[in-house]
């Protein structure tokens, strides 16, 4: 399978049969790292979630560099420009030891198994292996172009066969990297707090309680430990149910999406200064345009009773004028490395080229 069909197999999963799951499950898959201390103290250090502002713009930033290179082809300029962002914004680190490779290749991991785990438990129906492998496929190609060692995985060294056999691997390890690494400490807590204060911005004060049950429902006995937190029982039963309803629901009521109404978080072109726009928004309306229908309908209305800010609000703040991907990151980082996001461009244009990255 190449990684050109591997990318359009994952596209019609994200965007028609499951993108509420699927969604969800890439946030959790971030969420998860922050149960390794190793992670979540390097966090830390870098004051990203030292406040709910910096927070939230973690947040949308982490949000645009992998809707960038999950949503358009492989060897695309804008897949090709959020990967060299999203390494050149890691290299620092990576090269000063403060982020352990290992720490990368399990969040790696995360991003490609999480969605299996999830669609397995919520959705209307399980994957195929057809599209496991193109899971798999996918995120060993980008974990390639991400300069992310496999040497960990048994066939690291001598390869692997296809996508099946990369996510069996990479799953058994996180696996036992998690039993290894993942304890209880007090800076997972502090993480997960700023972290959930994130996913529960567009929820009322009143149902927040709920918001905070749901969130420890979707974790394991083994990250809830990790991150202190307990596991309150009636509601888990409660949650088990509304899944279930859920479950059921979408396989005998629901008619299948059609593909104008795919969903979709970004628009498909640049504007004349090259800059992309986050069409929704379920936090700060962080690159949000402030069109008439982002400020006045719906979603407008309810951003504004919860009293958050709506697009367009409190000047540049929240970039109303869009992303450019070269700037996207930490504030400290914006007009930073583009002599070596040009070097990686020009290895990308040879390395990834859309083709079987197994062969």
């Amino acid at each position: 399978m190449t990684d050109d069909d591997a990318c359009e197999i994952q596209k019609v999963l994200v965007q028609l049969e499951f993108p509420f799951i699927y969604l969800k499950s890439l946030q959790f898959a971030l969420f998860r790292t922050y149960g390794i201390p190793s992670i979540s103290g390097t966090l830390t250090n870098t004051t990203q979630f030292s406040s709910p502002e910096t927070a939230l713009k973690r947040y949308a930033d982490t949000v645009a560099l992998v809707q960038e290179f999950v949503g358009h082809p492989p060897t695309s300029s804008r897949a090709c420009t959020s990967i060299a962002r999203t390494r050149w914004v890691h290299s620092s680190y990576r090269a000063s030891g403060k982020i352990l490779e290992d720490d990368m290749l399990y969040t790696l991991g995360l991003f490609a198994t999480q969605p299996i785990e999830f669609v397995e438990k919520y959705e209307w129906r399980s994957l195929s292996d057809l599209e496991k492998c193109a899971i798999g496929t996918f995120w060993k190609s980008l974990g390639d172009s991400l300069d992310i060692s496999y040497d960990a995985l048994p066939s690291g060294k001598t390869g692997f066969r296809d996508g099946l056999q990369w996510l069996e691997e990479i799953m058994a390890w996180s696996d036992d990297y998690e039993a290894r690494c993942m304890v209880p400490h007090v800076k997972n807590r502090e993480i997960a707090d700023q972290t959930i204060a994130v996913l529960l911005y567009m929820v009322p004060k009143p149902l927040q309680k709920i918001g905070l049950n749901l969130v420890t429902f979707m974790m394991d006995d083994r990250l809830r430990r990790a991150m202190l937190f307990d596991a309150p029982a009636f509601d888990f039963k409660l949650f088990s149910f509304l899944f279930s309803a859920r479950r059921f629901a979408m396989r005998y009521l629901a008619l299948p999406r059609p593909y104008f109404l795919r969903y979709t978080s970004y628009t498909d072109e640049l504007d004349d200064n090259n800059r992309i726009f986050m069409t929704n928004w379920d936090a700060a309306p962080y690159y949000v345009k402030p069109t008439f229908r982002n400020r006045w309908g719906p979603v407008a209305w309810l951003t504004w009773a919860l009293g958050r800010p709506l697009p367009g609000d409190e000047g540049s703040k929240y970039y109303p004028q869009g992303y450019y991907t070269p700037d996207v990151g930490p504030k400290y980082f914006e007009g930073k490395g583009r002599r070596g996001m040009e070097d990686i461009m020009k290895e990308l244009e040879t390395t990834r080229r859309g083709q079987c990255p197994f062969h």
